[in-house]
């Protein structure tokens, strides 16, 4: 029986059985009040200014700790991920990086791969994924596959697109039928809660530069019938709740699937005003945080502090809010103040309380945060949590040469020392164009990574550091990439740069200008202005690399 088959029965035998929980948890009074009598832009902005305030995860390399919290297979033992991409049954012990990855299913290179943006660890569109299915997805539209002709694991597709289902795009992610309903409600979530962001214009296929519609008008109708033709499921809805929970928002795609009609289908035109939505009341709400939230400040290198936010929002207060830490290790967190005012928290974008954790002794600390006020009728509690571990030691990666170079991208390598914890890896890419470079780091998971971007005309080096804790490892060394060749060391005619005692001789058949070197590490180390064929340039002893605007390709020169 094909494992994607074994799969499904089981969660259906098992939801049959009541094994698996099917009791939705119960949506917030008034949760939904502010869109309702809305339509059409007005319904989307008003859902967008509902969502976009939550209390985001402590960091990208928490996120496996939250993903035990939302995807994790139901009634298996040993515990295992519940991932959209694949089949692979990967227990949750394995560390991500290997086999499983951090995806975001709404690729962050769409808003320009900015990690200091909420989107970035938004727990709604971030799921548990196979490493090799990440990978072959890249940064494609979602759409539909004429030919899998670049990844089909069974569960997930990347080929050439169907007519009409990839925008234009070469090349479409397309998920299985099982979750392209999960997917459709994550973009609208994603398209709503983000309408506000700018959208990197070299991958435009499926959004516009608005708040409304946001999205083009293939990708409406393709995501419109996928979401109706994969309803809502308890999976699902279970890990809206507990995503909830975590971060103070929900997905209202899955609560109201309605929603999505209202906003760009059958419904447009109609105010939202769904059957089942309860008569707004005027009754005091604290819609965040979530009665039980752990605000978790994670790991903590010792000597240092960090500072997590934790949202407070709701409905109708006439009294202050109290705040205070107890029960537990009550020195090790520090509030800025005791007191909310009830104008803060009933505020549209409520109020963020910025606590710090620091840790003053080695080992997991925990305490307790209490919420008290008159306009409540009972506490509500958060947990606070957070390790101190000594200082890391991290020792320098070996990069390796790319692989699948082709006219616009390749696959960065490189490995790093066997037995080291690492949380994830930054490549530092630096590109030679027209005598001038620029450089960038890139957060990555896992070894290979593809890089995008890459000009035939251009020539780039990239080099790699592993992070723990914060703390980045030394240098690794550089790989210089061009379409010439794997690694540019060696280079045809017109240049070549031959090494001697003291100084490197220019061998050119026409002059060179811009002539820019680089010393091994990547760094900018000298200019000139022009060579001709036989000049010679003094240079300390080291190895360098040599670009020109008339050869872009690295030459690599050793002085003796």
């Amino acid at each position: 029986m094909p494992m994607k088959t074994y799969l499904r029965n089981l969660t259906a035998i098992l939801t049959l059985c009541l094994v698996y929980s099917t009791a939705w948890a119960e949506i917030p009074a008034n949760y939904y009040k502010s869109l309702i009598g809305k339509k059409d832009a007005e319904l989307k902005t008003a859902a967008s200014d509902l969502i976009k305030n939550f209390t985001s995860v402590r960091s990208y390399n928490s996120l496996p700790d939250y993903f035990k919290v939302t995807d994790v297979r139901p009634v298996i033992t040993p515990q295992v991920w519940w991932d959209m991409y694949s089949d692979m049954m990967v227990e949750t012990r394995i560390q991500f990086g290997t086999y499983m990855n951090r995806e975001h299913s709404f690729p962050k290179s769409w808003w320009g791969g900015d990690t200091d943006v909420k989107a970035y660890t938004d727990l709604n569109h971030l799921y548990p994924g196979e490493a090799r299915a990440n990978q072959a997805k890249s940064n494609y539209p979602l759409g539909e596959v004429r030919t899998a002709s670049k990844f089909d694991n069974g569960v997930s597709m990347v080929g050439s697109p169907k007519d009409g289902l990839g925008g234009g795009a070469a090349l479409v992610f397309e998920p299985d039928d099982e979750y392209k309903g999960d997917f459709a409600r994550t973009y609208f979530y994603m398209v709503t809660c983000y309408q506000d962001y700018t959208w990197a214009r070299n991958n435009m296929y499926m959004l516009q530069q608005n708040t409304y519609p946001t999205l083009s008008g293939w990708a409406v109708d393709m995501l419109l019938r996928w979401h109706r033709e994969d309803p809502v499921s308890d999976k699902e809805q279970n890990r809206n709740d507990n995503v909830y929970m975590i971060q103070g928002n929900r997905n209202p795609f899955i609560d109201y699937p309605e929603l999505a009609e209202y906003i760009w289908g059958t419904k447009r035109g109609l105010a939202f005003n769904p059957a089942d939505t309860p008569e707004p009341a005027d009754q005091t709400v604290l819609y965040a945080p979530v009665k039980d939230t752990t605000l978790d400040f994670g790991q903590v290198a010792e000597g240092n502090t960090v500072k997590a936010s934790l949202l407070f929002r709701g409905e109708n207060f006439r009294k202050a809010i109290n705040i205070s830490v107890y029960s537990g290790d009550t020195d090790m967190f520090e509030l800025p103040s005791k007191t909310i005012s009830a104008a803060l928290v009933n505020a549209t974008d409520g109020y963020w309380l910025n606590i710090t954790y620091k840790p003053t002794s080695l080992g997991t600390h925990e305490a307790r945060l209490m919420i008290i006020c008159d306009d409540l009728n009972k506490p509500v509690g958060v947990n606070l949590r957070g390790e101190c571990l000594p200082q890391p030691t991290l020792t320098a990666c070996t990069a390796l040469n790319p692989t699948n170079i082709t006219s616009d991208s390749y696959e960065a390598n490189w490995e790093s020392p066997d037995g080291e914890v690492i949380d994830y890896w930054i490549i530092t890419r630096t590109k030679f164009k027209s005598g001038s470079q620029t450089t960038e780091e890139i957060l990555a998971e896992s070894s290979p990574f593809e890089i995008t971007g890459f000009s035939e005309n251009d020539s780039e080096s990239y080099a790699v550091q592993s992070v723990r804790l914060g703390v980045r490892s030394p240098m690794s060394n550089v790989i210089f990439v061009a379409h010439s060749g794997i690694s540019g060391v060696d280079c045809d005619e017109p240049l070549t740069v031959t090494g001697f005692d003291g100084m490197m001789r220019f061998n050119c058949a026409q002059t060179q200008t811009g002539v820019m070197v680089y010393d091994i590490t990547g760094r900018l180390v000298r200019t000139i202005e022009s060579v001709d064929n036989d000049t010679d340039v003094e240079m300390p002893l080291g190895v360098y690399f040599i670009v020109t605007d008339q050869h872009h390709t690295p030459v690599k020169v050793a002085i003796r």
